[in-house]
């Protein structure tokens, strides 16, 4: 990786941390906490899709700036609202997705404005023509849980930071000028003429602002509501709603006049509050609510004390220390940046979703409250589980247990308050999108607990799984159910479908087998060898069918497209999503050499690139193979399955040299909640859990010289790499707790357990390690490692 580095903390700040003991004594290279080598810049410019605002670990605030918010179909590259090659800023929003390909959001966006007032957000390129502002990246400070950037357009300072529920402003307005603050209701990400279906705007006698707004966007029907409050006292205010042509405006009351000074209902609201000249900077904070307006108030009153902005820059720090601290990296200035910026961004959903008095909005629209038969949970949303499950989840599983725990006792939860009695596909603030393909909040469930996840109803999950396994009206699981595959003629992407569904009942099977329900696993055992009624023997690829049973024809494998037969893929793509039974794919191939050979082509092809130009998700190509779209995120690995781990290696690298950097644009693609961030720490750390719910881990090489993972019960678990250099790009031997490894895959067991996994690195590619069949990762269709029981701990392979 190559270029920039962070910005240094300022002194101030760093003596802060340090009276206040944040510093981690985790190694010397942590000593000012690894919050230290956080860059959110990184991914904000490019198709990364992150944004570079204050926020905490799964935090329900997410505040930061937005540059534009432009309609729909012009709003790709501004799904988190910031762009860093913009020179203006339309102002600060409290909710934004990090790295996703499609969004919404951007709720209750404020501006600090001096002098006078605009309405509008004007013309980017006529300055001063409305409320935005310009900008410098000069003037830009972005830090794990700390932002701060000057409007040159009003000479003000902003600042932001996060708690939980709550974001926190600061902002320091020139001598002289009349201070206010803009809050606009109308704008969205992903916006349309219309999208807000009503809103409310209120000031309570206290100087308390509250509100809410319903919007038709990703989720239809999502309400958020807000309570604000300010450090200083308004000295006027004026609310407006500027909607125009309202057909029936009903009779006249509190809260339907033009510019009611208390309260306005509507489809277009904005307020203005005024502070006249201050001499002290102006402090704001809101929180926010999924449910309504009281539980907005009772979040700031149980999280918002007092005003001191600096303590709450330092507890959002020290929260991101804290959590960082899960893994203890060693190295250059650059590689730990890339390393903790990757770990930053996986760590920010899940988001928490709930009021601190316990109530969440559910998927049927209706307000319950976090409470199982276990007690009480903290429910988080923010499901982008066709990406989250091949590794971010696993992630959380291995370094937060904990956290796991919750995640599924909020799948759970979804699941009985969904009106189709179904787990979630893809879900924010407790709501359904519906977006993408599969069922992957059963791989979730079924990996963490394989790996000795505990704390949530085992029973409920599994009946949660087959719910939505054998929920036919979804994604045509019906016809899967009857014809062993999805068929083309009635349902789009079938290919990518049947694939996805046999590996989540592979899964499935899997959590039934460790729970004992031999029935289940049996049912679903059968079904997840459905991946063969796609492969075409003739072609060599995964291909659609008919209903007839009939291959769709014409066929050509370099073809991608919506609707086709792949999911923001092509058959390049999509052929080797068989991570349950990748020997039996092999073998299907031709074997070991034939496979080979075909991998290697799908990296080495020579591609144009207008094959995907109506497909925004493919990107970061490397021939075939495209590190921005999750579909390829196995396939280096795969190497491992067929006996030649040193290509594995090879791939390795050229993915972690072209894919990663630590610049804005330093992100091949959408980062989608986390995963391609956690591929990046899966690999940099040496092991990849290409098969989420078994107990194994393929074994790549490792990024980094040195890590120690700081896991549950106080094992630590420490990769080391000697000579790590790029003359010494393959591995030479591996050694667990000092003996040698003949194997290319590591147990989850063997990682909980503690110790310590070497790797001798060399010039030269050690074709003779790992080549063994016994060596080789399990498959479904083999003898596999039985599953981990509660304690992690796996039974050795037998022998093949």
């Amino acid at each position: 990786m190559r270029c920039a580095s962070v910005r240094a903390l300022g002194p101030g700040l760093l003596a802060l941390a340090v009276a206040l003991g944040l510093a981690s004594p985790l190694s010397a290279h942590a000593a000012e906490g690894h919050a230290a080598d956080v860059d959110p810049r990184i991914g904000t410019g490019g198709d990364g899709h992150t944004f570079p605002g204050a926020t905490v670990p799964f935090g329900m605030i997410q505040l930061s700036p937005d540059t534009a918010m432009p309609d729909f179909k012009h709003s790709y590259k501004y799904a988190a609202g910031y762009q860093y090659g913009d020179t203006s800023l339309l102002g600060f929003s409290h909710t934004h997705f990090s790295g996703s390909g499609h969004s919404d959001m951007g709720d209750v966006l404020v501006m600090p404005i001096a002098g006078d007032v605009r309405l509008e957000p004007g013309d980017v390129a006529k300055p001063g023509s409305g409320y935005r502002s310009r900008f410098s990246h000069d003037t830009e400070v972005e830090q794990a849980g700390y932002y701060a950037v000057t409007l040159s357009d009003y000479d003000v300072r902003a600042e932001l930071t996060a708690g939980r529920r709550i974001g926190w402003h600061r902002y320091t307005f020139p001598a002289g000028k009349p201070a206010h603050l803009l809050l606009d209701l109308r704008p969205s990400i992903y916006d349309y003429d219309g999208k807000v279906l009503w809103s409310s705007l209120r000031v309570h006698d206290d100087g308390t602002v509250t509100g809410c707004r319903t919007t038709r966007g990703w989720a239809p029907g999502r309400e958020l509501c807000f309570a604000m409050r300010f450090s200083q006292p308004m000295v006027s205010r004026t609310l407006y709603n500027r909607e125009t042509n309202v057909v029936y405006k009903g009779f006249k009351g509190p809260g339907n006049q033009p510019e009611d000074r208390d309260g306005q209902s509507g489809r277009a609201l904005e307020g203005v509050f005024d502070f006249g000249t201050l001499k002290q900077p102006l402090g704001v904070k809101v929180a926010i609510s999924s449910v309504s307006e009281a539980g907005a108030v009772a979040n700031l009153d149980a999280e918002g004390q007092g005003w001191d902005f600096d303590a709450r820059r330092a507890e959002a720090r020290a929260s991101w220390d804290k959590a960082l601290a899960s893994i203890d990296v060693e190295g250059s200035k650059d590689q730990r940046v890339g390393f903790y910026t990757s770990l930053y961004h996986a760590l920010l959903s899940p988001t928490l979703s709930m009021d601190v008095n316990g109530q969440f909005r559910g998927p049927d629209g209706a307000v319950h409250e976090a409470v199982d038969k276990n007690g009480k949970f903290e429910f988080h949303s923010t499901w982008s589980l066709w990406d989250v499950y091949r590794a971010q989840q696993p992630l959380m599983a291995l370094l937060m247990p904990e956290r796991s725990t919750d995640f599924i006792r909020s799948l759970i939860a979804s699941r009985e308050t969904s009106p189709f009695g179904i787990l979630p596909v893809w879900a924010y603030q407790g709501m359904e999108t519906w977006c993408m393909i599969g069922y992957h909040a059963v791989p979730v469930i079924a990996d963490a607990y394989i790996k000795g996840v505990r704390g949530f109803d085992a029973d409920a999950a599994l009946k949660a799984m087959v719910a939505s396994a054998t929920y036919a009206p979804y994604g045509g699981l019906g016809e899967y159910m009857k014809l062993g595959y999805v068929p083309i003629d009635k349902e789009p992407e079938a290919a990518s479908k049947t694939l996805e569904y046999a590996y989540d009942d592979w899964s499935l099977a899997q959590m039934a087998k460790a729970m004992g329900r031999k029935d289940i696993a049996a049912t679903f055992d059968k079904r997840a060898g459905n991946w063969r009624n796609a492969y075409d023997p003739k072609t060599g690829f995964m291909r659609a069918r008919k209903s007839d049973g009939s291959f769709r024809e014409p066929f050509n494998p370099d073809t991608a497209g919506y609707g086709s037969d792949y999911t923001e893929g092509n058959a390049w793509q999509y052929s080797w999503y068989v991570p349950q039974d990748v020997a039996a794919l092999i073998k299907a191939m031709g074997g070991d050499q034939h496979f080979v050979t075909k991998l290697d082509s799908v990296f080495d092809a020579k591609v144009d690139k207008s094959h995907f130009a109506n497909v925004e998700d493919i990107t970061g190509l490397i021939g075939w193979y495209a590190h921005g779209n999750e579909p390829s995120h196995h396939l280096a690995y795969l190497y491992d399955y067929a006996g030649a781990p040193w290509q594995t290696q090879k791939r390795l690298k050229q993915i972690m040299d072209s894919q990663y950097a630590t610049r804005p644009d330093g992100l091949a693609g959408n980062d989608d909640l986390g995963q391609m961030s956690a591929w990046y720490i899966f690999s940099a750390l040496g092991f990849y859990p290409v098969t989420p719910a078994s107990d194994e881990y393929a074994i790549g090489r490792p990024f980094v010289a040195r890590a120690t993972l700081h896991l549950a019960g106080g094992k630590t678990f420490t990769v080391t790499a000697d000579p790590l250099d790029d003359a010494h790009p393959y591995v030479g031997s591996v050694t667990l707790n000092g003996k040698p490894l003949d194997r290319v895959f590591l147990r989850h067991g063997e990682i909980i357990a503690g110790g310590e996994l070497h790797f001798t690195m060399q010039a030269e590619p050690n074709r003779a390690w790992g080549q063994a069949a016994g060596d080789r990762p399990s498959s479904m269709s083999v003898s596999t490692t039985k599953v981990a029981g509660a304690s992690g701990k796996a039974d050795a392979k037998t022998p093949r």
